[in-house]
């Protein structure tokens, strides 16, 4: 009985040596740092690695994390200088850099770090208005992140960045604001559509005027190059002519020839006949006169009758020249035509023609008369 009993307390004795052995020692992992007290008091902080302890006598507080850490906290109600009421959610990047100041000097140092936060944002929104709350967000984390850091060095903490993460006004604000944004946007879009318009039409007007000013500049050149043919055609007309020296009696015939077409124009209600006709007349008669040589063997009177046929022709032809302008001119639709026909010089074909039978008798007034037209 009494060696089952030494052998029960051997064997709560050896348990207590390894639990006291275990106690003892403490491994602490990276970052990470726990605070010792030994009998109630702070004694030492114990650092990553292997540490050891008394057991029984020292006492390990919870371990705090050194690393930096992220905390969103709730969307607080904050009041601008204008009188609305924004929700404002925060965003607060923190490490800790003093565990005995963390552990001893605040009982939550969360909750501190909150709650100055959210004191802090008041007073900085509130100088503010809603405007400039909206746009001011980097001036807002700053004068937050210098406050807070100032506010909690004595915690061991120190605050690495603050950010907003979301300002929301209210439904009406909301409302508001994008009625405004919508009218803007409208705004930008009329003014861009008339500078769009606006800049379409200069160059319209560009390209028009450039257009006109190509179009002139050929029209010029071709009215110059169409001038300069003319000018060339004439001249080798003009050379032409004078070149081959044509018969007098050729060009009289070709200009007896044209004075029909005279009186073909629809608008022609007024022909005037000029005076030339009684050249070209002239030159026919000269034309038929000098056909016939003067010959020895030639007896006289049959001279007289070639000489009056020939004549006798050539004043038919000329009368029927004149009645087709004249026909020609009455056939027009505009009315009354008056013909004024310059007086052909008879009396030369009435020299060529012997024969009194077909002499015309000129009238007074300065036309045919109408017994004498074929």
């Amino acid at each position: 009985m009494s060696m089952d009993g030494a052998v029960i307390a051997g064997i709560i004795i050896a348990l207590v040596v390894v639990f006291t052995v275990l106690r003892s020692v403490r491994i602490v992992p990276q970052a990470r740092a726990g605070n010792v007290e030994r009998l109630g008091r702070y004694y030492r902080t114990l650092g990553p690695g292997l540490n050891f302890v008394i057991p029984y006598i020292d006492r390990v507080r919870p371990l705090l994390d050194l690393r930096e850490q992220v905390v969103s906290f709730q969307p607080q109600p904050v009041i601008t200088e204008d009188n609305l009421v924004v929700d404002i959610d925060t965003v607060l990047y923190f490490q800790v850099t003093d565990p005995r100041a963390a552990e001893y000097e605040i009982a939550n140092f969360i909750q501190g770090v909150e709650q100055l936060t959210v004191t802090t944002l008041r007073n900085v929104v509130g100088g503010m208005d809603l405007e400039k709350t909206l746009t001011s967000r980097d001036v807002i984390n700053s004068q937050l992140r210098g406050v807070l850091d100032e506010a909690t060095g004595k915690w061991g903490i120190r605050v690495n960045r603050v950010e907003i993460k979301a300002i929301d006004p209210p439904k009406t604000i909301k409302d508001a604001m994008e009625k405004q944004m919508r009218a803007e946007r409208d705004k930008r879009a009329a003014i861009l559509t008339a500078e769009g318009q606006r800049q379409s039409q200069i160059l319209t007007a560009e390209g028009e005027k450039q257009s006109a000013i190509l179009r002139a500049e050929g029209e010029r050149t071709s009215q110059i190059l169409k001038a300069q043919g003319q000018s060339q055609a004439i001249d080798e007309v003009f050379q032409a002519v004078h070149r081959n020296d044509p018969d007098p009696k050729l060009l009289a015939y070709q200009y007896l020839q044209v004075l029909p077409q005279l009186a073909q124009g629809e608008g022609n209600t007024f022909w005037v006949i000029p005076s030339e006709v009684t050249s070209a007349l002239n030159s026919v008669s000269k034309a038929f006169t000098e056909a016939l040589p003067a010959s020895s063997a030639t007896t006289a009177e049959g001279g007289r009758r070639e000489l009056s046929a020939a004549g006798s022709e050539a004043v038919a032809e000329a009368e029927r020249a004149a009645a087709e302008a004249k026909a020609a001119a009455e056939d027009s639709e505009m009315g009354p035509r008056r013909i004024e026909a310059g007086r052909p010089n008879l009396d030369t074909l009435a020299d060529a023609n012997p024969d009194p039978a077909h002499v015309v008798t000129p009238d007074p007034s300065g036309t045919i008369p109408p017994a004498e037209r074929p």
